[in-house]
């Protein structure tokens, strides 16, 4: 719980132009000002005034919030918690107590913050007493002008020049400057006349120090050198504070063997009485005794914490010392436990003893919350314009009063049967049904309201199942729309942006499901269907309206005479490259070339080839493949490890193409094909297990043995049977047993090697692995195309 309010910080303070609080005047001014009950916004102001600064403030601020890890090490167990919260344009800072088993007070003399140490930039006090050790300083002006500074003698005089000793010890400074100001008249003689020109004033300088006792429970008990304007809190604060036994309610104070005052912390605390905070004078004895009794309380207090209670301070002091009760505390009676002589004994205390209850030392006092029930409330909701809680009063007694007060049935309200949840004596429930729509217009009698009563108006809307029809096919928006009373099939095309282009009009089809409630037998058929016809959004020819009904499905077909432009691309050497759209569905490589001007004259026609994308129907293929086996078994790269990509290459003979425009070499072309006519290339690639994967320039009369002899030979685990030859159209041959392939211009001869999983790769298999994906993907291409 907060222990006090430290400081109030107003974002944008700005100091006035006079002297500056100390850091220690600060404190106890906002502690005095929340002792007198002011406000936050009136201590703003009156710091404001002092000449507080934001700068200072949030210096003090730090300097909290360092504390809480380190206390100097004489109270690591009463620690204090510092807590920031914004109000409007402010910040305040809370210092609470960090622990509800500390003693409430105890901290107050361990805060490395709260030194209580004397100001010394502050006028001398009237009522200060001079004593050896005191520096003083005795101006003069006017006619005559000196300044004298002395220190007094520990004979407590002062030594001038032309007057002499002037003894000062035990002297007020009010009644000191009178005396020097007599003295002083001997060598100034206009001092002391009526119309006087000359001037005396005495403050003081260095002050002295003096030396206080600090005896009994203490955390370091001594004698103490303290400067002369320290006072009790001063001197308690250097000795550590109180021990853990030690009282903070009646702290003596001895003066030349007599006592002086009696000092009650929490009077300074709780009232900001500082009238027993005396100065100290040299030799003065501070003895601190052990407490009386200390209570704890706990529960629905403002802070609840323990506390140091004299003898004759009963259980209503308690209370106010906590803050008093908080807003759910059960004030009738409050329970108190107590350490017997041989067991522990309860109390229960009710308000009328508060007063006079006298508490014992160790009493644990709580403060139960008040029931988590109400004894008059009822509540309503459901299909009302306020539901919400109610009170059972002269106004509302009964259902009909609680639907008025709540404005009433809303529009949607199912009125034939609303619940009425009522609780029993042994706290079950039960339900009462209610026909309100009755109720309201006093057909049936009012019932009358009991605590706790709760009533549900259903929503006729909420009880039917969530009506939404679907539309799908060629309309911008295909989806699930909400259904609504009176919508039409024209409405929900509306709904779903129109119809798009490739819309058919004559053929958008409606499915209805098959409901009948009271039928005893299985149905028959799956569903309802209508066809329809509709021209820019409405029936055609003037039909009427079809009025769709809930979970219709909506078919808007697609124009079996629609196409939409279908690209294919040629590049290379042909007279006029570039994409061209397909006139027919069977439109054909030759078809292709004569609309591209036909092949020039450096075209190496055979060499020609064809790329292609991969359909749905293929990927689909492929996968499954892939999950199946490897491509060959005992191959060297299995499918799992291929990325095919989007497209392959397929297979072409264009020059037989051209030869016989519509035979069977004259490819039908596919959507996305490119048709890549390159010029003559005389050159044959030599890759896989050879000892040197290169290319060598063609000769007629060169076999398939003589270029990869021309490659260093065949590896040591190559495959020599299995090699085979990619040509340049995408064709595959593969070398069958004594007949090995013809080699042609621009081919690549592709020699596998056996697989050795527990062998490592050197150089030449790592460039013959690396080489051959594209002879894996040469025979990916015909396994497509002998698929077909």
């Amino acid at each position: 719980m907060r222990f006090f309010i430290f400081i109030v910080l107003m974002l944008g303070i700005t100091g006035i132009a006079r002297a500056q609080m100390s850091d220690a005047q600060v404190i106890e001014a906002v502690k005095e000002a929340q002792a007198q009950g002011k406000s936050q916004d009136e201590i703003v102001v009156m710091l404001a005034e002092k000449g507080v600064t934001k700068e200072q403030v949030m210096r003090i601020k730090e300097n909290y919030e360092k504390q809480g890890s380190n206390q100097g090490g004489l109270s690591q167990g009463n620690r204090e918690r510092v807590d920031t919260i914004s109000v409007g344009n402010r910040d305040v800072v809370l210092v609470t107590e960090g622990d509800q088993k500390s003693i409430f007070g105890r901290n107050l003399f361990s805060n490395k913050n709260l030194t209580f140490e004397p100001s010394l930039n502050i006028p001398t006090p009237d009522n200060y007493k001079l004593g050896p050790g005191d520096e003083v300083i005795i101006d003069i002006w006017g006619n005559s002008e000196t300044t004298i500074r002395q220190v007094i003698s520990p004979e407590g005089n002062i030594n001038v020049s032309g007057i002499g000793p002037i003894y000062l010890n035990g002297k007020q400074i009010k009644e000191a400057s009178s005396y020097l100001k007599n003295m002083f008249s001997r060598i100034y003689s206009d001092l002391s006349s009526e119309n006087s020109g000359t001037f005396l004033k005495l403050s003081l300088g260095q002050i002295r120090s003096i030396q206080v006792n600090i005896m009994g429970e203490v955390v370091m008990p001594g004698t103490y050198t303290l400067p002369s304007l320290a006072t009790v809190f001063h001197a308690l604060y250097s000795a550590g504070g109180v021990n853990n036994v030690g009282t903070l309610r009646d702290i003596v104070v001895y003066r030349n063997g007599k006592l002086l005052k009696r000092v009650d912390v929490y009077e300074y605390i709780m009232n900001g009485d500082d009238s027993f905070d005396i100065t100290l004078q040299d030799g003065d004895l501070i003895n601190v005794g052990t407490y009386q009794k200390i209570i704890s309380i706990s529960g629905n207090v403002k802070r609840p914490m323990r506390y140091e209670l004299k003898n004759d301070e009963g259980l209503s002091k308690l209370l106010d010392y906590a803050g008093g009760f908080t807003s759910s505390a059960y004030k009738k009676n409050l329970n108190i436990n107590r350490k017997g002589d041989t067991e522990h004994q309860i109390f229960t205390v009710f308000s009328e003893e508060y007063p006079s209850f006298v508490l014992a030392d160790g009493d644990v006092v709580t403060v139960d919350p008040i029931l988590e029930k109400y004894k008059n409330r009822v509540s309503i909701n459901g299909a009302v314009f306020r539901d919400g809680n109610y009170a059972i009063n002269d106004a509302i007694k009964t259902v009909k009063d609680l639907v008025l007060v709540a404005e009433g049935p809303r529009e949607d309200a199912f009125l034939d049967r609303a619940i009425l949840y009522r609780e029993k004596d042994d706290l079950t429930r039960e339900v009462i049904s209610v026909d309100l729509g009755k109720l309201l217009n006093g057909e049936i009698e009012d019932i009358p309201l009991k605590k706790n009563d709760n009533l549900y108006v259903p929503s006729a809307l909420a009880l039917r199942e969530g009506y939404v029809i679907n539309i799908r096919g060629e309309v911008k928006s295909p989806k699930e729309y909400p259904y609504v009373d009176n919508m039409t099939l024209e409405d929900a095309v509306v709904q779903a942006g129109g119809l798009l282009e490739s819309a058919s009009v004559v053929r958008i089809d409606v499915a209805r499901r098959i409901k009948s409630p009271k039928s005893t037998t299985e149905a028959q058929e799956e569903a309802q269907l209508f066809t329809f016809a509709l021209k820019d959004g409405l029936m055609i020819d003037g039909a009427k309206s079809f009025l769709l009904e809930p979970f219709d499905e909506i078919y808007v077909r697609r124009s079996p005479g629609y196409r939409e432009q279908r690209n294919v691309q040629v590049i290379g050497e042909v007279l006029y490259p570039g994409v061209y759209a397909k006139m027919s569905v069977n439109d054909r490589l030759s078809d292709l070339i004569k609309r591209a001007g036909g092949v020039t004259s450096k075209a190496y026609v055979k060499g020609a080839r064809l790329e292609r994308r991969l359909n749905q129907d293929e990927l689909l293929r492929i996968s499954s493949a892939q999950k199946l086996a490897r491509f060959t078994e005992g191959d060297s790269i299995s499918m799992e490890s291929l990325d095919l990509g989007k497209t392959y290459y397929v297979g072409i003979d264009l020059e037989k193409a051209l030869a016989n425009p519509g035979g069977e070499a004259d490819l039908v072309l596919r959507e996305g094909d490119v048709l890549y006519v390159s010029n003559y290339i005389n050159t044959v690639k030599i890759s896989g297990a050879v000892m040197y994967p290169n290319a060598v320039t063609y000769q007629r009369k060169m076999k398939l043995r003589d270029y990869v002899d021309n490659a260093g030979g065949y590896s040591m685990n190559a495959k020599k049977r299995r090699a085979y030859v990619l040509y340049s159209n995408g064709t595959l041959a593969v070398r069958r047993g004594w007949k090995r392939p013809k080699i042609e211009p621009g081919c690549e001869i592709i020699v596998p090697m056996k697989l050795e999983r527990k062998n490592r790769f050197g150089l030449p298999e790592i460039l013959s692995l690396t080489t051959s994906t594209t002879s894996i993907a040469a025979m990916v291409t015909a396994i497509l195309n002998n698929t077909k």
